[in-house]
């Protein structure tokens, strides 16, 4: 089986846009639980069933993160590029936030001591609040336009601050991004629990199914009345990368131009809302695990929506239009591509059947009974 450098290109967009949801299914769950650790326990013991119900599984759940950043820097290397040097500090914020999960873990129990053991909680809690927060950010950054330029020798000059992207629209991206991954891992947790416990999480599971839909079609309007990105000139989609030899346009309202063009595409944006109303009403109902897969389905189609509004786009640049970066113009060589898309043929299938397969093992509810029998053992 061969294919030309066009398709190539859009399969790894596809495969790249698969990775991230795959991550935020996976461990945005545990983000989110992370998030949720000091509100949703109410004593010591909640609190250890809370961290036990993602503890034998998140680090696993980091595959997804860490493949989604080998898939940009192998297929997109100048995307990668551009993003490491505009989004260093937020990158570098959220690294040091996710240290504190591995440490938070492995250390909280370790002590009896109330003081320790809280300290490790909120620790937890910035390891799920601060990444699920910038990851939007960082989408809705990508929306606006990132303040880059190329020379003619395809140099990068980042003219940007980590201020600058605190932008109104961008934090609003980012309660988007927050509430999802919150949602979400409060239906974990209701899967997970019983008791007083599951009766929290429905009720949050509740409140920020309503909060991500809110968010998500007020950015909707938000980016209907803001400036978007157009290729205006002819692009060869199976030429040599060089993002210099096109024309970008921007205009408002220019990101709703795919949908203008292909309108069987609202549908994305539309199993948002349609799956978010499902997830708060199968959660209402008790019936979290099928919550789970309507909440999967509302985060899919969220990201998806950014996906498809940007496509061809991979990240705009609000200072040098024609400097932008595109999927036909953007990528690694021919080669490249074919050889890591094998790669990925055989290895994502066992991470897909591996993940599932835990998840089957170690599916069950969590109780405060089980944490006293092992308590050795357990976080």
């Amino acid at each position: 089986m061969t294919f030309d450098y066009e398709t190539m290109r859009f399969i790894w967009w596809a495969f790249l846009g698969a990775l991230l949801i795959g991550f935020a299914i996976t461990g945005g769950a545990d983000l989110g639980v992370g998030a949720l650790l000091p509100f949703l326990g109410k004593n010591d013991d909640e609190r250890r069933v809370i961290i036990n119900s993602v503890g034998p599984t998140w680090e696993g759940n980091q595959v997804w993160f860490v493949t989604a950043g080998g898939a940009l820097f192998a297929a997109w290397p100048m995307a990668y590029a551009v993003a490491f040097s505009g989004f260093y500090l937020a990158l570098l914020l959220t690294l040091f936030a996710l240290f504190m999960r591995p440490i938070g873990f492995d250390y909280r129990s370790k002590l009896a001591n109330p003081t320790w053991r809280n300290s490790w909680d909120w620790a937890l809690f910035v390891g799920g609040f601060v990444p699920s927060l910038i990851f939007g950010v960082a989408f809705g950054n990508l929306l606006i336009g990132v303040p880059f330029q190329l020379d003619n020798d395809m140099r990068i000059f980042y003219q940007g601050s980590f201020w600058q992207l605190l932008t109104p629209f961008a934090l609003l991206v980012g309660v988007v991004s927050l509430s999802m991954l919150l949602m979400h891992g409060a239906v974990f947790l209701q899967i997970k629990t019983v008791g007083d416990m599951s009766l929290r999480c429905k009720k949050t599971v509740g409140i920020f199914a309503v909060l991500t839909l809110v968010a998500f079609a007020f950015g909707g309007v938000w980016i209907a009345n803001m400036d978007g990105y157009h290729v205006a000139s002819e692009m060869l989609h199976d030429g040599p990368s060089n993002p210099l030899v096109k024309f970008v346009h921007k205009e408002t309202g220019l990101w709703l131009n795919n949908y203008r063009l292909y309108p069987l595409l609202w549908s994305v944006p539309g199993l948002a809302f349609v799956a978010g109303v499902v997830t708060l009403w199968l959660s209402k109902i008790d019936r979290p695990g099928l919550a789970f897969i309507s909440s999967s389905l509302t985060m899919a189609a969220i990201i998806l929506t950014a996906g498809v509004s940007m496509f061809p786009f991979l990240i705009p640049s609000s200072l040098s239009l024609n400097s932008s970066l595109t999927v036909w113009d953007a990528s690694s060589s021919l080669a490249t591509l074919k050889i890591m898309f094998w790669v990925t043929v055989v290895f994502l299938p066992i991470v897909v059947i591996y993940t599932s397969w835990v998840f089957r093992v170690l599916r069950g509810k969590i109780t405060i009974e089980h944490i006293h029998t092992n308590d050795h053992t357990a976080y």
